[in-house]
């Protein structure tokens, strides 16, 4: 069964822009056959051409060529030709088939937006390459392009180690049978999942401080050990040995988000270059999209030769090589500016003192509370997206389908791949945007500030996050319709619950469901490609080099604490709650980025007068 034509405009308005092109094509195909004149070689020669439209839409040509040097004699071709509308009938045809599936429309969706990152790119390297210094175009330093082929080799290897384990984290555990202990695979797994998080919150600020300390080269290496056990430890079917496999992940995950970042922040001061790091984060979470895609990609390669414990046993190696260049390539640094392999540090850095130094600085803790909000926002959702796009996509689908019974399979790793897209598209417009070669012609600097950018991502997703969290589900809210029933409340909200009866009536119909959900959904991930370059320029701008790797880990308490606080009331929230907290801390967390602004903005004033 086909899907009606409304319905289908709906779904696929944003998934498939091009049939209106194609529509706009089949009107232009021209139906006239003139007659010209012309010539070979020479000699006037006249073309008779007789056409005929065939039901098949098609042109059916006889030529019949006269040379005029021969007497008369004639050639006939007969040539049967596709009309131009027929052409763009066929094309529009094929996009709506492919486009009725689950499958096919995400592919579409996912060859969209690798289009559009590609033109942004393209675009980027052509404004680059239009400016020029004296008639020469600009080089990059060389001790940026060393620093930045150093960092992120490294980085890249680690992160695809850590995207490998992803896809699989829920089969790997389910596959345990856990000897003899109570409860089913899915409160184990819940279990597991939130002793990771746990560990996180509870060593993170230890191992922060040790990696002040000690070194990040040094921590950066501990993470590779320490992430190598923990993937290793899902080949055992003991639960004693798999806890503690995610207490050694949840504290690698800890050094994974402070070690890296801390050293590159160290070693750029350390030679000069600290104006590149905002390139160099755009770069790093840019290629990190791409490297998010082929994990996926290969994960489920191994998965299917080794079962759910292969991308587990794949990542060690990536790890492994990660760990040996970091070794080869970096050179250790520490808090507070020591930068030898020998030297010793100035000062050891404490959990007491990072907290003093956070809270002498307001821009420290609104830097925090913008990087504890988001990703908190982000974990509740990374948990909370794949049941809201299988209910979206089965209602709209499952009455294409030729059983109605089935279910309809939702492509959750084509879904991912768009959301990674996504996260390219972001970067690389944060690359573009806060670019120091934006300059005009006076050679003023057009870049838009980090402080800005940041206050402007943040306000598109929480907008994204509403949005899809209005879209699920098509009820008004219970605590709306508890207050309208207050005699006092009812005049006064009646037109609120009216306007959401009307919305409700609209968003219920599956096709504009899924375009909306999916729009939303695919903004908020181009967000997050934005946050993550956004928040370590900032990090490197205000958080100190004496304690930078402990106070990132203390930001990491109270995100841990509300995405496990969520994780134990899912029940009671529903996806809908849960993706309206994530709102409400992306909006506590806008409001921290226009703070910031103004503190950065009051302060230049004051310079300047």
């Amino acid at each position: 069964m086909r899907p009606p034509t409304a319905a289908r405009a709906a779904a696929l308005l944003l998934l498939s822009p091009t049939l209106a092109v194609s529509a706009l094509a089949s009107r232009s195909a021209s139906t006239a056959c003139p007659r010209r004149p012309f010539r070979v070689d020479g000699v006037h020669q006249s073309l008779h051409r007789k056409c005929r439209s065939t039901p098949g839409g098609h042109y059916t040509r006889n030529f019949r060529k006269q040379n005029s040097q021969q007497g008369g004699q004639a050639t006939q071709l007969h040539l049967s030709i596709p009309r131009g509308g027929a052409v763009a009938t066929a094309a529009a045809s094929k996009l709506s088939e492919l486009t009725s599936t689950p499958t096919g429309t995400f592919n579409a969706a996912l060859a969209v937006l690798a289009a559009g990152t590609a033109a942004l790119k393209v675009y980027g390297k052509v404004e680059g390459g239009n400016k020029e210094d004296g008639g020469e175009v600009q080089k990059k330093d060389p001790k940026v392009k060393s620093l930045q082929m150093r960092f992120l080799a490294v980085f890249w290897l680690l992160r695809m180690a850590d995207w490998l384990q992803g896809p699989y984290f829920y089969q790997v555990y389910a596959s345990k049978s856990f000897g003899a202990a109570s409860g089913t695979a899915m409160t184990w797994v819940s279990r597991l999942f939130l002793t990771g998080f746990a560990s996180t919150a509870l060593f993170g600020p230890l191992v922060g401080r040790l990696c002040d300390a000690k070194g990040r080269k040094a921590g950066t290496l501990a993470f590779a050990a320490l992430y190598s056990l923990g993937a290793s430890s899902t080949k055992s079917n003991l639960l004693g040995v798999l806890l503690l496999g995610r207490v050694l992940g949840g504290i690698g995950t800890s050094l994974l988000f402070s070690a890296p970042e801390a050293w590159l922040v160290g070693e750029a001061g350390r030679e000069g270059v600290e104006s590149s790091l905002g390139e160099t984060f755009g770069l790093a979470y840019a290629g990190d999209s791409i490297v998010a895609i082929l994990a996926g990609q290969m994960a489920g390669v191994a998965a299917a030769s080794r079962g759910p414990t292969g991308p587990f046993e794949l990542s060690v190696g990536f790890l492994v090589t990660g760990g040996l260049l970091a070794s080869l390539l970096w050179k250790e640094n520490k808090a507070g500016g020591g930068s030898s392999d020998d030297g010793e540090a100035t000062s050891e850095p404490t959990i007491r003192d990072a907290v003093k130094v956070v809270r002498s600085d307001p821009k420290i803790m609104l830097v925090g509370a913008m990087q504890s909000l988001f990703e908190a926002a982000m974990y509740i959702f990374v948990l909370n997206w794949p049941p809201a796009v299988s209910a979206a996509v089965g209602a709209y689908f499952s009455k294409f389908a030729s059983d109605a019974s089935a279910a309809v399979g939702t492509p959750y790793g084509t879904v991912f791949s768009c959301f990674m897209a996504c996260c390219l598209l972001g970067s690389t417009l944060f690359g573009q945007l806060t670019s120091s070669a934006r300059v005009d012609k006076d050679g003023k600097s057009r870049a838009v500030s980090v402080e800005s950018f940041a206050v402007g991502m943040l306000g598109l997703a929480t907008v994204a996050m509403g949005t899809a969290a209005l879209t699920i589900g098509s009820s008004t809210p219970r605590i709306l319709a508890a207050l309208t029933s207050l005699p006092v409340l009812s005049t006064i909200l009646s037109p609120i619950t009216a306007l959401c009866g009307s919305l409700s009536g609209l968003v219920s119909q599956p096709g504009v469901t899924l375009s909306i959900l999916i729009a939303s959904l695919f903004l908020f991930e181009s967000c997050v490609g934005m946050y993550f370059p956004a928040i370590g320029t900032l990090r490197s701008k205000y958080f100190p080099d004496s304690h930078r790797s402990v106070v990132m880990n203390l930001f990491g308490i109270p995100l841990n604490a509300m995405v496990v606080t969520v994780f134990l009331s899912i029940e009671r929230l529903g996806v809908r709650g849960a993706l309206g907290v994530s709102t409400t801390a992306l909006a506590v967390a806008a409001a921290c980025g226009l703070k910031l602004r103004g503190l950065v903005n009051g302060e230049k004033e004051d310079e300047s007068g």
